[in-house]
């Protein structure tokens, strides 16, 4: 069954991680690295976007809501609705630190910067 946006509900994790991902204007910014479920209430709390760094030094680790990630099958990635700017100063933090606490923490402060809908509410 189709989303609104014309792709399929459904979709392996396995294909999502190590998906690239671009900003509006188609810059590659960074890639999936994981995605945190909620298992109490089957949703996926967020995905963990690496931006920056260098074969892994400096990298930093985003906590982007699920549904701001739009995949554009011309650029082979999802494509986020979020200036540079924006993503530069989102919260960012280790993977370790964005799961701690069941990810509670991460997801409220993402869902809050990036001023998407709690899918919770």
């Amino acid at each position: 069954m189709p989303t609104a946006s014309g792709h399929t509900t459904a979709i392996r994790a396995t294909r999502t991680v190590g998906t690239d991902v671009y900003n509006l204007d188609g810059e590659k910014i960074g890639k999936v690295e994981d995605i945190v479920l909620d298992k109490t209430d089957n949703s996926i709390m967020f995905a963990v976007v690496g931006f920056g760094g260098f074969l892994g030094i400096g990298e930093k680790f985003h906590p982007l809501p699920w549904a701001s990630l739009d995949f554009d099958k011309e650029q082979d990635g999802y494509v986020v609705p979020f200036t540079k700017d924006e993503l530069e100063a989102a919260p960012a933090d280790s993977i370790d630190e964005l799961t701690k606490d069941d990810g509670l923490h991460a997801r409220q402060e993402a869902y809050s910067y990036y001023k998407v809908d709690p899918y919770w509410n």
